[in-house]
């Protein structure tokens, strides 16, 4: 019998002592999360590889103490001993390989050939006595290494990409893995240095991947049924720095050597896929991963602009979308992950994706860069609900249970619990459309609340029904950039703990321009509210008054009790709160316990909907916040011809984006090297006749990667006689975000011109805006 260092249960009681400090927990219970098993004890008839195979395929057997590989496997009288007959084997549709319970492979990897069928998949189970433990592979480390540190950079092998699991399946298909404990790690005492490039490895506890590189003709490239189950994987060793390649407890990757445009279309993504019920402790980087590793996607090559003029870098992932390489109909759900290295459950390039009822207990602990809890980016039509996540760290960059990632269509946050982390609540990145976040409870993420925001959207944001307990003695900011584009704040509630420091809004100013706040609720512990206070003209400043102490929040819950944890800030019968909310479609139909949306007057703020009065049946919308604050003045400037001496060659930056009245494209200037005369860069817009106006807005663009750029500038109008140019406004001291210009008193001019005539010193590349916009007010002179 093979002997582990993890596995006490197979040793001598004379050696406990001995090896109880390199022992993962079989059965953890931490002060923070529930006691979640290793071994799941259950009746041996009812082992799924105790009953009869119901595909009709061949059932093989792996025994590590009695098998032989000189045996045909095939009955529990004969089984095989090593993996390496199983890794030899191309299995049929239906087959199951069968592993003994109780038993440990040591330093042997299970990379079975083949592929299932619709109906027919291949099985890896386990057979035997439960009681006697889940049979246990343990790679000890020894998997391929694809990657090389060499030159200061990270080489992939492509030949080598995706063979690193404790488990491997590899343009492979219809198979199910359940009830295996897994480890990947020669040194379980001792974390892979970080710092020690030599070092590099990649490992991985199941590793399911596409190579598009090794797909022949007439060979399927997309990947189709999955189920993984009740695994517990652990110590899967890796070094906590970024490798430019993914690994983790169960992964799911698609690779290829060159870039994304050499591939074809609606191709490469994997389809109908559940991870549920699995338990994970103690891996790097991630618990559970799905991603796109494209060997090129960062050059400058690989980004593009999408229909709005936006540009994205290849990172960003904009080409997942428009090639239409998502995966899809994934569902992961009742996961367990503590003490993860980097992002537990990092997620990417799916769409109808569902994820929920996953418990995080620390994440981020030991890498010191950008990642969050759980999360999904350059995704689609995905929901993330009922997941509980905590005990992360402080960290300047992300670092928050959640993210709004980039490049996410139609993805929503609801019914969430995180609290105790200590970088905040969400981080939001930007270029993505219909982001929604409702019906959430946070409670002591005192970092950052919303963190970052580096692009413009698509569309607004909304953040609604959500819950905030904080304590602004601890905070950083509610917010720590500058919001680009309309963000909706509705029936919120924002609860400071504090009795002595009064939340902290925002670290920059004109960070809230673009926040619009209605109905939501403000209780500061202290009563003295700051400065910096947002302006919400339907505000609730009295005590919501929860039915428990927001102080006695539940922290040893279990997930699949998060309604009961969020139970605590349901509200009392005279609650302020109730029917005092705005309605909006975007609050979905049913809150955080399940009632329908709304009763009474109007909908609750905070998590709950009392169901007092009259029930709203099919509400409407009838007094909608999006068409607050439209001014009914007429854009002048709008859909005017316009023109610039210099523009950028690629499409979608041209000058008419100028004019069209949507802060979401833009122009942009020539590069700098293509400015053959220099500055000034000219902007003309054409009335068409003698136009009065005594204001003009102006803004530039910046994302995250593009600065304000702009220095100096000048309005000018056109002088009907003479045909000169005549400045009649001048700025030295930059343009920026939604600059309003209307103390120049009243023009009159068929055209308008904008001179940029300096670039700020400290930035390169040349001028972007999103608008001009030209007014009239009623007792302008005309």
């Amino acid at each position: 019998m093979y002997l582990n260092k993890s596995r006490v249960a197979l040793v001598g009681l004379m050696l406990f002592a001995m090896v109880l400090s390199l022992l993962p927990p079989a059965a953890h219970a931490s002060e923070s999360g529930p006691a979640i098993p290793a071994v799941q004890v259950e009746d041996a008839a009812q082992v799924a590889g105790n009953q009869a195979n119901p595909h009709q395929g061949t059932d093989y057997y792996i025994d590590a103490t009695l098998g032989n590989d000189a045996n045909n496997g095939t009955s529990k009288r004969t089984p095989w001993k090593t993996f390496q007959k199983a890794n030899e084997t191309v299995f049929q549709p239906g087959d199951r390989i069968l592993l003994k319970a109780g038993e440990t492979w040591n330093d042997q990897q299970l990379w079975p050939k083949g592929s299932g069928a619709k109906g027919k998949p291949i099985v890896i189970d386990m057979y035997g006595n439960p009681k006697d433990g889940k049979p246990y592979i343990a790679a000890g480390g020894n998997v391929e290494n694809p990657v090389r540190y060499e030159n200061g950079d990270f080489k992939k092998d492509k030949t080598k990409v995706g063979l690193t699991g404790a488990i491997v399946l590899q343009n492979q298909q219809y198979w199910e893995i359940h009830n295996l404990e897994i480890s990947n790690d020669d040194d379980f005492a001792t974390d892979i240095d970080v710092s020690a490039k030599e070092h590099s490895v990649v490992r991985d506890g199941v590793s399911i991947t596409i190579n598009a590189d090794l797909l022949g003709p007439g060979d399927d490239k997309i990947m189709n049924y999955f189920r993984i189950s009740n695994l517990y994987i652990h110590d899967i060793d890796g070094p906590t720095d970024w490798q430019k390649i993914h690994y983790g407890g169960i992964v799911f990757q698609v690779f290829g050597e060159k870039s994304y445009k050499d591939y074809d279309e609606g191709a490469y993504y994997f389809q109908d896929v559940r991870i549920e019920n699995n338990h994970f402790y103690k891996t790097e980087l991630h618990a559970i991963q799905f991603a796109f590793n494209w060997f090129y996607d960062r050059d400058a090559s690989s980004g593009e602009y999408d229909e709005t003029g936006k540009y994205h870098e290849g990172w960003e992932q904009l080409w997942v979308r428009t090639r239409d390489l998502y995966s899809r109909d994934v569902y992961i759900g009742h996961n367990y992950a503590e003490n993860i290295g980097q992002g537990a459950i990092q997620l990417a390039n799916t769409k109808n994706m569902t994820v929920e009822f996953n418990e995080i207990n620390g994440y981020l602990q030991r890498y010191d860069a950008v990642s969050c809890g759980l999360y999904l980016w350059a995704g689609a039509d995905s929901v993330m609900q009922f997941n509980e996540v905590y005990g992360g760290p402080y960290g300047e960059f992300d670092g928050t249970p959640w993210d709004l990632e980039y490049t996410n269509f139609n993805v929503t946050y609801q019914y969430n619990y995180s609290h105790d982390n200590a970088a905040g609540w969400m981080a939001y990145m930007g270029n993505s459309s219909n982001s929604v976040a409702r019906y959430n409870l946070s409670v002591n993420d005192n970092g950052v609340i919303v963190k970052n925001m580096l692009s413009t959207n698509y569309s607004p944001t909304y953040f609604l029904n959500n819950v905030f307990v904080y304590n602004a003695e601890q905070m950083d900011w509610f917010h720590d950039e500058v919001f680009k584009d309309t963000v909706y704040f509705l029936n919120n509630v924002f609860y400071n703990m504090s009795e002595t420091t009064p939340t902290k809004w925002y670290r920059k100013e004109g960070a809230l321009n673009k926040a619009v706040f209605s109905n939501n609720a403000f209780y500061e512990a202290g009563g003295v509210y700051s400065e910096q206070q947002p302006k919400d003209p339907h505000a609730v400043f009295a005590d919501p008054m929860f039915v428990k102490n927001p102080k006695d929040y539940k922290k040893n819950n279990g997930v699949d009790r998060i309604v009961n944890s969020a139970a605590n800030f349901k509200l009392k019968k005279n609650s302020p709160l109730i029917d005092a909310g705005r309605y909006n479609r975007n609050v979905g139909e049913g809150d955080f316990f399940g009632t329908h949306l709304y009763y009474g007057k109007g909908i609750d703020i905070g998590l709950q909907e009392s169901p007092i009065g009259k029930k709203v049946k099919d509400p409407i919308d009838t007094n909608p916040i999006e068409d607050e604050g439209k001014s009914d003045r007429v854009n002048l400037a709008l859909h005017k011809p316009i023109e610039a001496n210099y523009t950028h060659p690629n499409p979608g930056l041209e000058a008419d984006k100028l004019v069209d009245g949507n802060t979401a494209t833009r122009w942009a200037s020539a590069d700098p090297d293509k400015m053959t005369d220099g500055y000034p860069i000219v902007i003309t817009i054409d009335f068409g006749q003698p136009t009065t106006f005594d204001e003009v807005y102006l803004d530039e663009y910046t994302d995250g990667g593009t600065n304000l750029r702009i220095q100096e500038f000048e309005l000018q109008k056109l002088d009907p006689e003479t045909q000169e140019w005549i400045t009649f406004q001048s700025k030295t001291d930059g343009m920026g975000h939604d600059l309003k210009l209307d103390d120049f008193g009243s023009v009159t001019s068929s055209k308008l011109r904008l001179l940029l005539t300096k670039q700020k010193e400290s930035e390169y590349w040349t001028p972007t805006m999103t608008e001009i916009q030209v007014y009239r007010s009623q007792d302008a002179d005309i």
